[in-house]
């Protein structure tokens, strides 16, 4: 499953912790993050001068990228249940339309600015090998998450 496929995903999943209390959600977020690190250190293998510049730009682009799929999206979200979406008008629809390009296209430009900043760090062969370790880090976080709600 290709990493397009399972961001959406995991988006959808994770908008539904948001009914959940706050510092839940941030104790989870953080409790993901903490686990991406330790997954991501591990698989590449960075020196430390790689992982001394790299780190700061990573959790900048993660934290920017957090804010616009799960704060902004939410709203978008919210706009599109089935009691919601029949009930808008055509002005509206064209309005939250534009606003989830805006998003869309601001999630483009953060995406090519940070690999601007990665080819400053890292050689193209280590970015190849954080992509293929975030789809991974990606699949187990979703098998953890099917596990944990087979046994519910």
């Amino acid at each position: 499953m290709k990493i397009k496929n399972i961001l959406p995903l995991l988006l959808f999943l994770l908008s539904f912790s948001f009914y959940a209390q706050n510092s839940k959600i941030e104790e989870k977020r953080e409790k993901i993050k903490a686990f991406k690190v330790s997954f991501l250190t591990t698989e590449l293998e960075l020196t430390s001068t790689e992982a001394e510049k790299f780190w700061p730009i990573y959790n900048a682009y993660d934290d920017k990228q957090f804010e616009l799929r799960h704060l902004k999206m939410k709203t978008y979200l919210k706009k599109l249940d089935d009691d919601n979406i029949n009930s808008i008008s055509e002005k509206e629809a064209v309005i939250l339309l534009s606003q989830m390009e805006s998003t869309d296209k601001e999630l483009y430009l953060l995406r090519e600015k940070y690999m601007t900043n990665l080819k400053k760090v890292l050689s193209a062969k280590k970015i190849l090998k954080l992509k293929k370790s975030e789809d991974d880090f990606n699949r187990k976080l979703l098998q953890q998450y099917r596990d944990k709600a087979g046994k519910d």
